[in-house]
């Protein structure tokens, strides 16, 4: 998708048409083609996407920034909070997959409004709870909002800016990456103005998330003004359904979107309580989470346009993971002497997340393709993610120390090269199914 050029995102919104067949639009729908939507219309998306991009991970950084003040607060075990740093890629595999059924039957811009007005509520109820139970409840519903909006922004892009799938892509990926390490970077600061209260550092972010329904109200009132249907419509009109369970470059992806994943949800959770525990300030480990998911802002641009020149994706692959080795190598042996540099390698290598966006999209010739593979890749791959920081957690717990995560942390990281070589070859998921 975002490693999609501008002549390949044309070719794959619509069906192949043979050239012998001549094509005759009515005479309304040319009308409806050349006038489009609105201008201010457009203009109000665009605002949405950024808007509800920027709340995409808020909910998930700032919880890793003060996971420590929430565990003594609630009289969390190590265990449960690795349940709790578990909860996000659950959350995302489970609801993600209802996206677009929901999408189908309310329209993607209703689900994506319903979507921040659940990451609100999430957001305001959570520190107000006594109990682990109901901190965990309040979550979920966050995480819920997060889940189908995360699934449907590319939806949202095609359908809207057909013919600006690239540059749109990136706006809400570079307005992702900017929520993420806004969170993890002034979390701790802000608490410490407003009192020291955890509960307030956490339920501040629900201010944030308000804003971004505003934009979708109108958008979903004048559903006159929408483009005709959604693109995985469009582009699966006369398409035979692929059986896309028999792709090995589909599992591939599968298996690298999730350990990536897994990578990605164990720094955020767990990355600023090993800065801690090696001596280094609570204010200080949440900038360097800030740092690392900061290098996703400019890598997201860069990354996925070198991928979509090159037909095989495996060096990059095999970069990443080598600077996530020389991180995790790092955080064993130096923690705090060399805290910087460990931060920026572990932020190069989690920006595995926009190249699997980048394969997803240059595994398959078409439209339909692209949406069977995303929605296989992602709620598979999520599934995938689940169990790695829960079982940080506990080997946290049991082992008195980071040694042994840390050594887990880096052992996964050969399978997710592994995978990802295979994953990176030139060919299409139509071909193999």
């Amino acid at each position: 998708m975002m490693g999609l050029m501008p002549d390949d995102e044309t070719r794959t919104l619509s069906p192949a048409t043979p050239a012998n067949t001549p094509t005759k639009p009515t005479a309304p729908q040319t009308a409806e083609a050349a006038q489009g939507p609105a201008p201010w219309l457009l203009r109000l998306v665009v605002v949405g996407l950024v808007l509800t991009a920027l709340n995409l991970r808020p909910a998930i950084t700032s919880l890793g920034a003060l996971l420590e003040e929430v565990r003594d607060g609630l009289h969390m075990s190590g265990s449960v909070a690795g349940v709790l740093t578990s909860v996000p890629p659950l959350c995302f595999a489970v609801f993600g997959i209802m996206a677009p059924r929901l999408a189908r039957r309310f329209g993607p811009g209703a689900v994506v409004c319903a979507g921040m007005i659940a990451i609100t509520a999430g957001l305001v109820i959570r520190p107000l709870v006594g109990g682990t139970a109901g901190f965990l409840a309040a979550s979920a519903l966050a995480l819920m909002g997060i889940a189908v909006s995360n699934v449907l922004m590319p939806v949202i892009v095609k359908r809207w800016f057909p013919d600006r799938v690239g540059s749109m892509t990136g706006l809400y990926s570079m307005a992702l990456a900017l929520g993420t390490s806004l969170a993890a970077a002034v979390t701790v600061p802000m608490t410490s103005a407003l009192g020291g209260s955890w509960r307030l550092g956490l339920g501040v972010w629900a201010a944030l998330a308000v804003v971004a329904i505003l934009p979708w109200i109108p958008v979903v009132r004048d559903r006159g003004g929408a483009p005709g249907q959604p693109v995985a419509q469009h582009a699966g009109t006369g398409t035979p359904a692929l059986k896309i369970t028999r792709s090995r470059t589909a599992w591939a992806l599968a298996c690298f979107f999730g350990l990536q994943a897994t990578a990605a949800y164990i720094t955020m959770g767990w990355m600023p309580q090993i800065f801690r525990d090696a001596g280094v300030s609570a204010g200080t480990a949440g900038v360097l989470l800030a740092v690392t998911m900061a290098m996703g802002v400019p890598l997201a641009f860069v990354i996925p346009r070198v991928a979509a020149r090159m037909k095989n994706q495996g060096p990059i692959v095999v970069f990443l993971g080598s600077c996530g080795l020389i991180g995790y190598a790092g955080l064993y042996l130096a923690p705090a002497g060399g805290a910087w540099a460990w931060a920026l390698l572990l932020g190069i290598s989690n920006c595995s997340f926009p190249l699997a966006l980048t394969m997803i999209g240059m595994r398959s010739r078409t439209g339909a393709g692209v949406v069977r593979l995303s929605a296989f890749a992602q709620s598979v791959g999520y599934l995938i993610s689940i169990p790695g920081p829960l079982l940080i957690g506990v080997l946290y717990q049991h082992s008195g120390g980071w040694e042994l995560p840390i050594a887990l942390m880096a052992g996964l990281m050969v399978p997710q090269m592994a995978v990802g070589i295979l994953a990176g070859r030139d060919r299409t998921i139509e071909n193999e199914c």
